[in-house]
């Protein structure tokens, strides 16, 4: 049978087949998944093969096989610092919730955000919630932000969660996708989420004491359904995963402006800092890039990488 990993406790996985039914399943021997070094080999998300046994009155199942992941995003391990911990796999977008104020999101913040989602191959949509808060000038902060991200290629949303302003925008592009939330502490993503879907703490609480889960703690991703035809990796618990390992001739390819110009630079291998007949340097003179976009990249490329880890992933 082939079906979703919905949710995970380490050693038992639950599993949506085709039929929709759930299962729950163990792993068969040691997976070796294409040189990650990973804590879990399966992750939510995964599309798996599994067979049915049946031990006393309990059905279960045995995962035999893994599909190929299009993407997935991990974490440092908390105990083993040279492994990594899969949060999730098979996602097809990531919004960033973005506030002005209460607390503010900085363009640094947002610009790290962005190249590790490049970097995991994952679509990014930045959402300004609270927008029933702001002033004037914290609105004409928003525009400023969106003339910076929206010619860049990314979609920027203005949503209110408390008014419902633009909900029905940011449940258009969910519909049909695998979807997770981002964001500060503070910035609104369990109201939005709820507002969204109001009946999903209902089916959180009843898929929690179907699986007997309810006083495990939850430091794992879990996915639900959605009334609306879309689905939902919630990661609560987790507040930031592990550095995107990159090179420094690599971190302009996650910016999609560099990237667009990289073949106009004079040297291949150019890092758009102190060579000459650099193409990003000149866009960034004739005001084509953003300087605030150059900044976060240097201060990624200048060694501040060590702070890269960041509550992100809530």
């Amino acid at each position: 049978m082939i079906g979703t990993v919905y949710k995970s406790t380490g050693s038992w996985y639950w599993v949506k087949a085709e039929n929709n039914t759930f299962y729950k399943c163990r792993i068969k021997g040691k997976f070796r998944i294409k040189g990650i070094k990973s804590t879990n080999p399966i992750a939510v998300g995964d599309i798996v093969e599994f067979s049915i046994e049946t031990k006393t009155d309990e059905e279960t199942g045995v995962i035999t096989t893994i599909k190929d992941r299009k993407n997935y995003i991990v974490r440092k391990s908390v105990n083993l610092s040279k492994q990594t911990h899969i949060i999730a796999s098979n996602i097809d977008q990531v919004f960033l919730l973005i506030t002005i104020n209460n607390p503010p999101t900085l363009t640094t913040f947002i610009d790290r955000f962005l190249v590790t989602a490049e970097a995991y191959s994952i679509k990014a949509v930045l959402v300004f919630n609270k927008l029933d808060t702001y002033s004037i000038e914290e609105r004409a902060e928003i525009l400023y932000l969106k003339d910076i991200y929206e010619p860049i290629g990314y979609d920027c949303i203005e949503v209110s969660a408390v008014t419902g302003k633009n909900v029905e925008k940011v449940k258009d592009l969910m519909t049909g996708k695998v979807s997770m939330f981002a964001g500060h502490s503070g910035v609104g993503k369990t109201t939005l989420v709820n507002t969204i879907e109001p009946n999903l703490n209902l089916k959180t609480k009843a898929i929690s004491e179907q699986h007997k889960q309810g006083q495990h703690t939850t430091t794992f991703a879990e996915m639900f359904d959605l009334s609306f035809d879309a689905k939902i990796i919630d990661t609560p618990g987790i507040k930031g995963f592990g550095v995107v390992d990159m090179e420094k001739d690599e971190l302009g390819d996650y910016f999609p402006e560099f990237f667009a110009l990289k073949q106009a630079c004079k040297f291949n291998n150019c890092i758009h800092v102190n060579e000459p007949q650099c193409a990003v340097k000149d866009a960034l003179e004739d005001e084509v890039i953003s300087w605030s976009r150059y900044k976060s990249y240097l201060q990624i490329i200048e060694g501040e990488e060590e702070n890269y880890r960041t509550d992100i992933w809530e």
